[in-house]
C-alpha cells in the first residue's frame, strides 16, 4: 500500500505563490462544497471561547494543580476537547522565537525552500497538500512537517537550514513541548482515575512519537470560498498548537457551531486526539476544527504532535470498560491509522467514528 503513496497525483501548486500572484480570483480547485464554506455556516461567536487554564503548580515532577484546575481540565475534554493553557512552563521568548523562525523561512525564496519539497510517503518537509487523492478539493495553505521523535527519524538534513539558528530553535521548543506534552499527560490520566503514569505508558512510556506542523495561511481574495484546514479531528494523542496571537483562524465546533477561538496571550491551545479518545474509550473527545482564511494578512502557526509509538497496539484502557460502556474501538496502531488517513484526507470525524466496533453503533 506505502508503494501508492510515492508521490503526489498531480503537480503541485504552492498557495503562497498563487496569493503573491495577485490573483482576483482562487482557482477552481480550492472552491469548497457550499455546506463547508465558512459563509454559509457563519459562526456565532459572541463572547464564547474554548477554556483558558493556568497551569500554575504543573512541572515535571509535581502535578500540584488545585481541584477546580483538575475539574477545569476534566470537563474542557469531556464537552470541548479544547483548552489553552498559560503558565505552562514554556518560555514567552522561545515561542515567539520559534513563530518568527518559521515566518522567515516562509520568506524565503521559492527554490531555497522547493529544496525541502515532500511526498506523500512520509509528508516531511515542505508541501501544500494532504492526502493523495486525484482531483480533490485543496486547503488554501501551505506546510512544513517533520519528525521530532523518535530519534530514528529524526533527521536534520530534512529541517530547514535557513534561516540561521533554524535547526537550534527547532530542537529546543521540541525539547519543551515533549515536556508539557508529558505534563498534561499525567493530568488527564489522573482525571480518568487512572495512574498519572497510566496513558504516557499506554502511548509507550519514554518512546513516544512526536512531530511538528507548521501551518502557512497566505492572504485570499475569497477567503467565503475556501478554508485554510478542512473540518477534521487530529488523528494522534494530544496537539499543542502555538497559534498567531495577532490573526484568529481556529475554529472549533461546539454543538453545531463553529466558535473562532481568541488565543490568549503566549497560550498554547491544547487538543485531544483520536488516540486518547480510543484510549479514554470516548470520555474524552476529539472535536473537529477548522482553519479560516482571510483577505487582509497571512498567518502562521505551529501544530506539535505527541503521539503513541507507532507500532502499539492502542485500544481502550481496560479500566474503562464495563458490561454498561463496552469496548468502543478495536485495537489498531498509530502507523495503520495515520496510513487510512492519508489515503483519505481529511474528513471531519468520520475516520476515527468509521472504527467503532459494528455493536456500538
Amino acid at each position: 500500500m506505502m508503494n501508492s503513496l510515492q508521490d503526489w497525483p498531480e503537480p503541485i501548486v504552492r498557495v503562497q505563490s498563487l496569493s503573491e500572484s495577485g490573483l482576483p480570483m482562487i482557482p477552481d480547485r480550492y472552491v469548497k462544497p457550499l455546506s463547508d464554506r465558512p459563509s454559509s455556516n457563519r459562526p456565532e461567536n459572541g463572547d464564547a471561547n474554548i477554556p483558558i487554564i493556568d497551569l500554575t503548580g504543573l512541572t515535571d515532577d509535581e502535578t500540584e494543580l488545585s481541584r477546580s484546575t483538575m475539574d477545569r481540565i476534566s470537563s474542557a475534554c469531556r464537552d470541548w476537547g479544547f483548552f489553552q493553557v498559560v503558565n505552562h512552563g514554556v518560555s514567552p521568548g522561545l515561542m515567539d522565537q520559534a513563530r518568527e523562525t518559521w515566518r522567515s523561512f516562509f520568506h524565503l525564496p521559492m527554490e531555497i525552500k522547493q529544496a525541502y519539497a515532500n511526498s506523500p510517503k512520509t509528508y516531511e518537509g515542505y508541501g501544500s497538500r494532504l492526502g493523495i487523492e486525484k482531483g480533490a478539493i485543496l486547503d488554501w495553505s501551505d506546510y512544513y512537517y517533520l519528525h521530532y521523535l523518535p530519534l530514528t527519524l529524526k533527521d536534520y538534513n530534512k529541517w530547514p537550514r535557513s534561516p540561521d539558528y533554524c535547526r537550534e530553535v527547532i530542537d529546543e521548543y521540541g525539547k519543551e513541548l515533549v515536556k508539557l506534552g508529558g505534563r498534561i499527560m499525567k493530568v488527564l490520566s489522573i482525571n480518568l482515575g487512572l495512574n498519572e503514569s497510566h496513558l504516557q505508558n499506554a502511548f509507550g512510556g519514554e518512546n513516544i512519537g512526536a512531530c511538528v506542523r507548521v501551518n502557512f495561511y497566505p492572504k485570499c481574495p475569497q477567503p467565503d470560498l475556501t478554508l485554510g484546514l478542512s473540518s477534521h479531528s487530529d488523528p494522534g494523542g494530544l496537539t499543542i498548537l502555538l497559534p498567531d496571537p495577532e490573526v484568529p483562524g481556529l475554529q472549533v465546533r461546539k454543538d453545531d457551531r463553529w466558535i473562532t477561538v481568541k488565543p490568549a496571550r503566549h497560550a498554547f491551545i491544547v487538543n485531544i486526539g483520536d488516540q486518547i479518545q480510543v484510549l479514554s474509550n470516548a470520555n474524552y473527545k476529539s472535536v473537529e476544527h477548522r482553519v479560516i482564511v482571510n483577505s487582509g494578512v497571512e498567518r502562521l502557526s505551529l501544530a506539535f504532535f505527541y503521539n503513541p509509538k507507532s507500532d502499539i497496539p492502542i485500544k481502550p484502557v481496560r479500566e474503562l470498560v464495563s458490561a454498561d460502556k463496552p469496548a468502543l474501538y478495536p485495537p489498531m496502531t498509530f502507523d495503520e491509522y495515520r496510513l487510512f488517513i492519508r489515503l483519505n484526507g481529511p474528513k471531519g470525524k468520520s475516520q476515527v467514528e468509521s472504527l467503532k466496533s459494528p455493536r456500538c453503533h
